[in-house]
């Protein structure tokens, strides 16, 4: 005789906790992985632009030019642009970013400097006969060196804090206006760090008085022609941890 049951249909099993109709389903991807972060193209074109123009500068800088019957450093042409462009990855990828950006600048120019030196302290191929002119000219004083970079540091800095209160205390309108004000303030302090840390002691301080005025008014007016560069980028970095207020 079959056992009682034998042959009936079993009946479906209840959970225990039937799912609610209301809730969103349970998302059990793992996280994003770097691929699926979006970073913006003009926020990588700044920092290699920033980056290059860095080091372009302090190149260029190792020839003293005749300008207007004064003789001036050719990376200033170039350098007061790394203000601004500072200025676009600020914006674009927040004040965190942007700090570890300008040190890695100088990481990276303090390096240079010193592989150019090593690469003109290797002899040199016999039929090349350009050694000496090579060291002259990418083998610069140690002292200009870092005066150069501790004035980049310090300065641009100055600028990242400065940028930062403007648009978290001021206002984050007027985009050119943040470039200009912050940019007021950080080049003097680049001026005067570099002219006090490469020429104290060494110059009389009539001629270092002279070289930061025209520096500065130089500086000055080649970052204003920078200002439209802002505009780059279109919209302010969201606020992350670190960024306070705004980025």
């Amino acid at each position: 005789m079959p056992p009682a049951g034998a042959g009936e249909p079993r009946a479906a099993a209840v959970p225990e906790h039937p799912p609610n109709q209301n809730e969103a389903p349970v998302n059990h991807r793992c996280p994003p992985s770097p691929d699926d972060v979006h970073v913006p193209l003009s926020a990588v074109l700044a920092v290699a632009t920033y980056v290059a123009a860095q080091m372009l500068s302090d190149i260029a800088s190792l020839k003293i030019g005749i300008v207007w019957g004064h003789a001036v450093d050719m990376g200033t042409f170039i350098y007061p642009l790394t203000f601004t462009l500072r200025d676009l990855v600020h914006r674009a990828l927040g004040r965190r970013a942007a700090r570890w950006l300008i040190v890695a600048a100088g990481a990276i120019n303090l390096w240079m400097a010193a592989y150019l030196r090593w690469v003109a302290a290797v002899p040199q191929d016999p039929a090349w006969g350009l050694g000496r002119e090579f060291a002259a000219v990418l083998t610069p004083v140690w002292r200009l060196v870092l005066a150069s970079i501790a004035a980049e540091v310090v300065s641009e800095l100055a600028d990242t804090e400065m940028y930062h209160w403007f648009v978290t205390r001021v206002t984050r309108r007027h985009a050119w206006a943040r470039v200009v004000v912050s940019n007021a303030v950080s080049i003097p302090i680049d001026n005067l760090v570099f002219c006090l840390g490469a020429f104290a002691g060494a110059l009389p301080a009539r001629s270092i008085t002279e070289i930061f005025l025209l520096n500065l008014y130089l500086k000055l007016g080649v970052t204003l022609v920078g200002v439209p560069l802002i505009y780059l980028v279109r919209k302010d970095a969201a606020v992350g941890r670190g960024q306070g207020r705004a980025g």
